[in-house]
């Protein structure tokens, strides 16, 4: 159907049932765009419609520097997205999903087939439950071409807007892919503007205080478009960040997590790049935690009871802590980020005095403060720790840094003799030696998203929970997942895994790990332009936090 003939079309269903606008199902041909709609909503209070559009690529005359590389490509799709809905913010009832400050690898624009793909939604006007074809007409032929004209085509497109956009991304995928060989965690360069304006507002802080690296732990990094970036270092190894209360210890341990995205230009973050699997973890009262080994860290509880495949409904503060530890090992992490603030005490750190108290035999845990440097040494895992009050760490640290007024200073020499100075009675508790915990087989038939009645329910309208099946996934201790959109690709991987053969997740750490890596844009039936590409660490961490999830014995030990 041609563009007048849609006009057409809608004039006719003017004033009629709403489920009339079924008959705008299929293609329509707009001359340099076809309009493809997907589904039709079923009635003014249901989910919009979801609709594409699709302009070929010689249409669209992208610049050649988009196609270099897959990461390019990825901004290049995100920028577009970003400048739909610019041009349709006066049109409420367009909506596309291009997030905030993140540049996520989204199903919204995509490359295929030799055209520039738009999946965004509508919502079909009407009054009460009839029909405004008028209005539709005036929004799907006039409104629409307009905005995707603006926002594919050539005419008016601000080249060097779109260039400065890819560049960004093309050097944070640089710099990161650095990390690793120059024997660091995280980098963060000199100029970053690290505070945002709100807990809720995830843009910069107007009058932040710029960072600036102190000289001992400056390095440099080489960009393909920024050249040579200075900046600090946060090496491999124990990183201890300390200093007094409202100093930025928390504001850089922000950064450094959503360092594993890139962001937007002007974010201020575009040049902090963290170790793209690194994972945060935190105490979280009250998650399931289902079959983890906590024995290297709790272990000898009452009555026998053991710990080697740990189940419960209701975690405790160290209970959870410990277990999001032993799931980030099981994904691969190649750091921990922990913050003192959001820990269990007694998962952290055991004094001399209460040591003195409580015997070792009496007491199941072995916190963290006697793991930290095995992590190092036999699994190559390092940690950035946030302290205010456990000096009994800077003994252990590799690296201190103070922040002061939201400067970092290398305190690394003065916490090392303070700690020979201060050296205390405290006893090291850890009884046996520290492994990565082995794979633990996924029983795919638990990961059935469908309610009681039959239909599969997965909703993610936040990026803190998902809702799947009967039941609700907590994540708001996933501080990494940037957007709501990762949350509902989760549920979709969620529901695939549980179309699997049994077999196929006895290693559900690799399962998930290809289904990231290959073509996973179109994961229901329905072309669905509202999904981001997760993290690993992410999809497992869901999976570990779904209450129905059965997780089986490992068939290796440790």
């Amino acid at each position: 159907m041609k563009q007048n003939d849609l006009e057409s079309l809608l004039h006719r269903l003017d004033g009629r049932g709403y489920k009339a606008y079924r008959d705008l199902l299929g293609e329509h041909d707009f001359g340099e765009f076809r309009l493809h709609v997907d589904h039709v909503q079923a009635d003014p209070f249901a989910a919009p419609s979801r609709v594409r559009v699709r302009m070929p690529l010689e249409g669209a005359a992208l610049p050649a520097h988009v196609f270099a590389d897959g990461e390019r490509e990825r901004a290049a799709r995100d920028w577009l997205a970003r400048r739909f809905r610019a041009e349709v913010r006066q049109s409420p009832a367009l909506a596309i999903d291009a997030g905030a400050q993140t540049v996520l690898d989204r199903t919204a624009a995509l490359f295929r087939d030799g055209a520039a793909e738009l999946r965004f939604t509508v919502a079909l006007p009407a009054r009460g439950r009839s029909i405004l074809g008028r209005a539709a007409a005036s929004l799907l032929t006039r409104e629409l071409p307009r905005a995707v004209q603006a926002a594919l085509g050539p005419r008016g497109r601000d080249e060097a807007a779109l260039r400065r956009h890819c560049d960004a991304v093309s050097d944070q995928v640089a710099l990161r892919s650095q990390l690793a060989a120059r024997g660091l965690v995280a980098f963060i360069a000199d100029g970053a503007v690290l505070a945002r304006r709100s807990g809720i507002d995830d843009r910069p802080l107007g009058d932040a205080v710029p960072f600036r690296a102190p000289d001992t732990l400056r390095v440099t990094l080489e960009a393909p478009h920024a050249g040579t970036v200075s900046g600090l270092g946060v090496p491999e190894g124990v990183t201890a960040i300390v200093g007094g209360g409202f100093h930025g210890k928390s504001t850089v341990l922000t950064a450094l997590q959503q360092g594993v995205w890139d962001h937007r230009p002007d974010d201020g973050r575009e040049q902090v790049v963290t170790r793209g699997e690194a994972v945060k973890i935190r105490a979280e009262d009250g998650r399931a935690v289902h079959g983890v080994d906590l024995s290297p860290f709790i272990d000898h509880l009452p009555f026998g009871r053991r710990t080697d495949a740990f189940h419960t409904e209701l975690a405790s503060g160290s209970t959870s802590q410990a277990a999001a530890l032993q799931e980030a090992l099981e994904a691969g992490a190649p750091a921990l980020l922990v913050d003192e603030d959001t820990s269990a005490t007694n998962f952290m750190i055991r004094d001399a005095r209460m040591q003195a108290l409580v015997a070792k035999d009496e007491e199941p845990i072995t916190p963290f403060i006697d793991r930290v440097r095995e992590l190092r040494d036999r699994l190559g895992v390092s940690t950035v720790l946030v302290m205010g009050g456990s000096g009994d760490y800077l003994g252990l640290a590799d690296t201190v840094i103070q922040m002061h007024d939201y400067a970092p200073r290398d305190v690394t020499a003065a916490a090392r003799r303070i700690a020979e100075a201060h050296a205390g009675e405290r006893r090291a508790e850890a009884e046996r030696a520290l492994t990565r915990p082995p794979p633990r087989p996924l029983d795919p038939a638990s990961l059935d998203p469908r309610t009681r009645r039959g239909k599969p329910r997965i909703k993610a309208a936040r990026r803190d929970a998902l809702v799947y099946g009967e039941g609700e996934v907590d994540l708001r201790a996933l501080e990494q997942i940037a957007d709501a959109a990762q949350v509902r690709a989760i549920g979709r991987l969620l529901a695939l895994a549980s179309e699997a053969r049994d077999s196929e997740l006895s290693d559900p750490v690799t399962w998930f790990a290809e289904r990231l890596a290959a073509d996973w844009s179109d994961l229901q039936r329905l072309p669905d332009g509202d999904l981001a590409r997760p993290r690993l660490a992410d999809l497992m961490a869901a999976v570990n936090r779904l209450r129905a999830a059965r997780f089986l014995p490992s068939s290796s030990g440790n």
